[in-house]
């Protein structure tokens, strides 16, 4: 049986003329991305790029990135996406963990790199070349996905070709694609949900994909309805930037309607929407389930009850749990921490085994989130066990990296990051701080996004006598929230 690699790469070859990304004006069939793939390999081999060195890339999405991801995975070497919204501070942290050969780069994204010495190429198409394809086992590192941890620096999540491949595989065959499906692809390349279900899940399919840099709900009307896009996936908010757009223009419910799937992912969609959006376009937003570290492991079905409020079941291959305190299974409808084993999970945090035996159980990953299981097995996600993770946009945030920012301001003596209920961006990120010396919440906004990406920045900024502790001492996180957000 091929490789996961060899099922990955070698595929696009048998491609010939198919057209595999649409970008603009411009189609990329496979072979061309085939061919582009390969001189890439070359590039990277002629740089001294081989097995288990670290390629980089700080790009925004486009089929020179993807190329040279796959001409990175032809050599053998691990491919390692930045967030295009970073800052130097964050840019060089993944810089220093992840220690790269080389860092890919496209020119607008200059200003976002630190004084970090590491060997840099802009991201444009190389010189035409052949490269063969380097044999690894499936078990080899293929992908380190820089994910935040309540820690407050980002930890690499180290992803295998076959948990990949294997991974989403599983997930794409639930969910029916094929090579007749084409995929409006707006979401970045640099974490799981664009990456690998759009980019893997395309490239094993045989699809097209119709490839944006950034979402518009205009364009996802022109994709479906001018294009033949069948498939649309997005985070909660594009789901709502959709609701505002059919609300101002009610007749492009007919002309979404003419795809396939809808799926969202990255936090809780609200059922509100959930069933706003079907009475505009007739189709039930598909939700689904997963995390860096494992994946996709929950998904509602493509054919029967996709149920509001709730993830689905386990994908084919994932086995899960629910867990008190104690680690002992809880019963149906109790609420307890989510822990999964799956084909896809990551071998580990990079260079951090503390981090990796903290994140496991024995063989089961502690996902951090608290759910609760109907009778019939579909799972709702109630929470994060940890109030130090708050999930806005469709982002994972550290509020320990946000704290650690504020703290650098030097009016603020004691800082506090939560998270807040918000109907657009499901968790709206506030502060309250202490301050030493007087400082406007506006000063302090602005002093956090020069240090963090602009998602990251404190919507609000409290300034508080006193923070909420209790007898201890221990900062309480939950009051807090109760005194920011009352009811």
């Amino acid at each position: 049986m091929p490789t996961a690699r060899a099922r990955l790469l070698e595929s696009l070859a048998g491609r010939g003329s198919r057209p595999a990304i649409v970008d603009g004006d411009r189609t990329w069939s496979h072979a061309a991305l085939d061919a582009a793939m390969r001189a890439w390999a070359a590039c990277l081999r002629e740089a001294g790029v081989g097995p288990g060195d670290r390629v980089a890339a700080l790009a925004p999405s486009s089929p020179q990135l993807v190329a040279a991801m796959l001409g990175t995975y032809a050599v053998g070497a691990i491919w390692v996406p930045i967030n295009t919204r970073y800052r130097a501070t964050e840019v060089g942290h993944i810089l220093e963990d992840a220690k790269p050969s080389l860092l890919l780069c496209d020119p607008s994204l200059h200003d976002a790199l630190p004084a970090h010495q590491v060997p840099m190429r802009d991201l444009a198409d190389p010189p035409a070349a052949e490269a063969s394809l380097a044999v690894l086992p499936d078990d080899a590192p293929a992908m380190l996905i820089y994910t935040s941890g309540t820690t407050g620096r980002s930890k690499g999540a180290t992803l295998s070709m076959a948990a990949v491949v294997d991974g989403i595989a599983a997930l794409t065959g639930l969910w029916g694609w094929t090579d007749q499906d084409v995929l409006s692809l707006q979401l970045p390349l640099f974490h799981v949900h664009g990456l690998c279900i759009g980019v893997f899940g395309s490239l094993l399919a045989g699809m097209t994909m119709l490839m944006h840099r950034k979402f518009s709900a205009a364009s996802v009307v022109a994709d479906v309805d001018e294009c033949g896009a069948t498939v649309f996936m997005g985070v909660p908010t594009m789901y709502t930037r959709l609701l505002e757009h059919l609300r101002s223009v009610p007749t492009d419910g007919e002309r979404l309607a003419k795809a396939r799937l809808f799926t969202a992912g990255s936090a809780a969609l609200p059922a509100a929407d959930l069933e706003a959006f079907e009475r505009f376009t007739g189709h039930r937003i598909l939700e689904r389930y997963g995390m860096s570290e494992t994946l996709i492991t929950f998904s509602n079905p493509l054919s029967g009850e996709r149920r509001p409020g709730s993830v689905g079941r386990e994908v084919p291959g994932v086995v899960s749990r629910v867990v008190d305190d104690e680690g002992a299974e809880v019963d149906v409808g109790t609420v307890g921490e989510l822990q999964v084993q799956t084909p896809a999970m990551m071998t580990g945090y990079w260079n951090n085994a503390g981090a990796t035996a903290e994140s496991f159980d024995g063989p089961w990953f502690r996902t951090g989130d608290v759910v609760t299981r109907d009778a019939d097995g579909y799972l709702r996600i109630v929470g994060r066990k940890s109030v130090d993770i708050i999930k806005s946009g469709g982002f994972k945030i550290s509020a320990r990296e946000i704290e650690e920012a504020l703290l650098l301001h030097p009016a603020v003596a004691e800082a506090a990051v939560v998270g807040l209920a918000d109907a657009t961006w499901g968790e709206r990120i506030e502060a309250a701080v202490v301050l030493e010396e007087p400082a406007s919440a506006e000063a302090l906004i602005e002093h956090a996004a020069t240090l963090l990406a602009d998602y990251k920045k404190p919507r609000a900024v409290h300034v508080m006598d006193v923070l909420p502790r209790n007898a201890l001492g221990k900062l309480q996180k939950v009051a807090l929230k109760r005194q920011l957000q009352p009811g």
